[in-house]
C-alpha cells in the first residue's frame, strides 16, 4: 500500500507539472490567428513567387496537386516540378500538364549526394533553378491539393504580419477506418508538445513549420545558402524553419484547412509507419529535447486513458490521497483530450462516411502515438519515399 501510494504520489507531481504546461499552450492557441481564406487575384503580387515541387514517382497522386495549382493565378512567375528520375509515368504527366500552362517547367535533380536526404536536395535545386525575380519560394507537396486563392492569402498574410516564412497546416483528407482512429492521435503529439497553428512559438527550439506548403522570402533562402542546413534532415522542414528563426527572422505557422488538402497515406498500415517515423522530430531538436517531449506525450496523453480505467476498477481498494487526486487530474486530461476533438475537426474533411465515426474514438489510440513516437526516436529512416539510405 504505502508503495503504491508513492506511485502515485510521484506520478501526480510530474503530471502536475505537464498539465500546467498543457494548459499554457491551450490558452495561448485561443489567442491565435483566424484560419486563413481564399482570397482572390492581387494585381500588387504580380508575379513574385517562384513554385517547387519535389516528386518521386508520385503519378497515382499529383493530379489534384497540377489542377490545383495551375488554377492559381498571376501572383505565380513559375511552376518547377523538380523530379527525380520518376519511373512510373509522373514526368510525362507534368509534361503533358505544361502544353497548357507555360509556367510549368520539369527539371531533373542530379544525382543524390550521399550527406542528402531526396526532398531538401529536389527543393534546393529547384530553388537554383528558379528565377532570381521572384520574392518568395513556395515549396508544395505533390500529395497536396491547393484550392483557389491559396497564394495570394498566403503571400499576403506574410507580407502583412511581416513574416519571412510562412507554412501551413492542411486539411487532411483521410479515408479508411484506420486512418480516422489512428492519425489524430498523431496529430494530436504535435499538438501537445508545441503551439497550435496561428499561434507564434516563443523560442526557435519550439517553431513548429510543414513542409506541405512553405512560402519563404527568396532573400533568406539567398543568405542560408538554400536547403542546405537542412540537408540530411528527414523534417527538413522544422529543422529549416527553427535554424531560419534562431538567425532573428520571423517565422509563422497559420491554419490552412480552407485553402490548401492533402491527402498523405493510404491506410492503417502505412500512417503507422511512414507518418509516425517523422513526427518526432528528432532531427530539428536536441536529444535532450526530443526526450524531455517524449516523457510529456508518456505522461500527458499516452497515460490518462489508462489510469483512468485502472483507477475505476481499484478505486474500492486504494484508499488514499494521491490515489484520488491522480484519478482526478486523469480524468480532466481525458476530458481535455475528448474537447480537444472538435477544436481539431476543421483540420479534416468528413463526407458523412461510417468511417468517419472512428474520429471521436481517436484518444483510444493515443497510448499508440505515443509508442510510435518512442519507437520513431530511438530508429533513424533507412528508407523513404522509394530511396534507401
Amino acid at each position: 500500500m504505502i508503495t503504491s501510494a508513492i506511485i502515485c504520489l510521484v506520478l501526480l507531481l510530474f503530471q502536475g507539472v505537464c498539465f500546467f504546461i498543457l494548459l499554457s499552450r491551450l490558452f495561448r492557441g485561443a489567442t491565435r490567428f483566424a484560419p486563413l481564406k481564399p482570397q482572390s487575384a492581387n494585381p500588387s503580387l504580380l508575379a513574385k513567387v517562384s513554385v517547387i515541387v519535389p516528386t518521386l514517382n508520385e503519378v497515382d497522386r499529383i493530379d489534384k496537386m497540377l489542377e490545383g495549382i495551375t488554377r492559381q493565378s498571376y501572383e505565380v512567375r513559375e511552376i518547377i516540378i523538380v523530379d527525380s528520375n520518376s519511373q512510373d509515368g509522373t514526368r510525362e504527366k507534368v509534361i503533358e500538364a505544361s502544353k497548357t500552362d507555360p509556367r510549368l517547367r520539369l527539371v531533373t535533380d542530379p544525382p543524390l549526394p550521399s550527406n542528402w536526404v531526396g526532398r531538401p536536395w529536389a527543393l534546393h535545386n529547384g530553388f537554383l533553378n528558379s528565377s532570381s525575380k521572384s520574392e518568395w519560394i513556395l515549396g508544395i507537396d505533390a500529395d497536396t491539393q491547393p484550392q483557389k486563392g491559396l497564394i495570394p492569402s498566403l503571400v499576403n498574410f506574410a507580407e502583412t504580419n511581416n513574416y519571412d516564412v510562412v507554412s501551413l497546416s492542411p486539411q487532411f483528407i483521410l479515408k479508411d477506418a484506420g486512418e480516422w482512429w489512428l492519425q489524430p492521435a498523431l496529430l494530436m503529439t504535435l499538438l501537445y508538445r508545441f503551439e497550435s497553428s496561428g499561434v507564434d512559438a516563443k523560442s526557435p527550439e519550439t517553431v513548429m513549420a510543414n513542409g506541405q506548403c512553405f512560402l519563404i522570402k527568396r532573400k533568406v533562402l539567398e543568405e542560408i545558402n538554400g536547403y542546405s542546413y537542412a540537408s540530411n534532415s528527414f523534417c527538413d522542414d522544422v529543422t529549416l524553419a527553427r535554424y531560419i528563426a534562431s538567425l532573428g527572422y520571423k517565422v509563422g505557422f497559420a491554419d490552412g484547412a480552407k485553402i490548401i488538402k492533402v491527402r498523405m497515406y493510404e491506410g492503417l498500415q502505412e500512417t503507422w509507419r511512414e507518418w509516425g517515423r517523422s513526427l518526432d522530430l528528432k532531427d530539428a531538436g536536441s536529444k535532450a529535447q526530443l526526450w524531455a517531449e517524449c516523457a510529456f506525450l508518456a505522461l500527458i496523453q499516452g497515460l490518462p486513458l489508462s489510469i483512468v480505467l485502472i483507477g475505476f476498477f481499484l478505486c474500492s481498494q486504494l484508499d488514499f490521497l494521491s490515489f484520488y487526486l491522480l484519478y482526478i487530474l486523469n480524468c480532466i486530461l481525458l476530458l481535455i483530450r475528448f474537447a480537444l476533438l472538435g477544436a481539431i475537426v476543421p483540420s479534416y474533411q468528413f463526407t458523412k462516411s461510417p468511417q468517419e465515426l472512428l474520429f471521436f474514438l481517436s484518444p483510444t489510440a493515443d497510448i499508440f502515438a505515443v509508442i510510435r513516437i518512442f519507437l520513431s526516436a530511438m530508429q533513424k529512416p533507412r528508407q523513404w519515399r522509394g530511396r534507401i539510405y
